[in-house]
């Protein structure tokens, strides 16, 4: 099954593709989305029309949770469900950079079993299956071995910085940044850098196929507390994401200032 999915995830990734590359970002009619929720323009919600019904014709019995698509509780009585970011960075996109990504995955029980993370402009596709490693363009890819937090290449926004999320002095590391959540976690497996983290909480949709990719790569990805991540919650988010190498990890989760 697994196979098969990731099989169904990258033609559906290379077709989404095509279509939001059809589109010039600057000239795409956008608009905000209510209560805050960022940006929208008319490729996400095309690519995304695409996707929820090639998706869902090819499986039928699949639930479906996508960023552009109001959500409903049918997808809570479905084993497995699509998680899907039709342009994961649209603010990137809409500024005609290339820098964003469309992210797909399959969850069964809350533990994502395919993914991709496809970067059309950049010709980058990151994809895995559960048991079966990861990859980037067909070739294995692994994290940084790096241990020591201090001076390592971390992605990480300003505000991650603010003393009230650490436990004593804030840690001395190189600070990077990339719109694109699901492609700075697939960095971070394809060992770029040694780690990312963000501490808000962070829409499923944006991190599912990024944690199947960082643990087939044999990376260690949580949420900020150190837990597993588990997706198809009744309200799709997670507490924040930790990803990087098992001692790299360890230490970020050690300084983090716990309630």
């Amino acid at each position: 099954m697994q196979e098969t999915d990731l099989a169904l995830l990258i033609d559906a990734a290379r077709a989404a593709g095509e279509i939001a590359t059809g589109f010039s970002g600057p000239t795409a009619r956008s608009w905000d989305k209510p209560d805050g929720a960022g940006p929208v323009t008319e490729a996400d919600l095309a690519v995304n029309d695409m996707l929820c019904d090639r998706l869902q014709a090819a499986r039928p019995s699949y639930g479906w949770l996508s960023e552009e698509t109001e959500d409903t509780v049918d997808r809570l009585d479905s084993d497995t469900v699509f998680i899907v970011d039709p342009i994961d960075g649209t603010r990137s996109f809409a500024e005609g950079s290339n820098t964003w990504a469309h992210a797909l995955a399959v969850a069964h029980k809350g533990i994502v079993t395919a993914a991709v993370v496809y970067l059309p402009l950049r010709d980058l596709m990151f994809s895995a299956a559960s048991g079966q490693g990861a990859f980037l363009n067909g070739a294995l890819i692994s994290p940084s071995d790096r241990d020591e937090l201090t001076g390592a290449e971390m992605l990480a926004t300003r505000p991650n910085m603010d003393p009230k999320f650490w436990a004593g002095d804030v840690p001395d590391f190189n600070q990077s940044h990339r719109p694109s959540l699901a492609y700075r976690m697939a960095l971070v497996a394809q060992g770029k850098f040694d780690g990312m983290l963000t501490f808000r909480p962070s829409w499923e949709w944006d991190i599912a196929a990024g944690d199947l990719i960082l643990r087939e790569a044999g990376a260690r990805v949580t949420d900020k507390a150190g837990l597993p991540l588990r997706f198809n919650n009744p309200h799709p988010t997670q507490n924040g994401v930790v990803a990087g190498g098992a001692l790299l990890h360890a230490q970020v989760i050690t300084l983090l200032q716990t309630d």
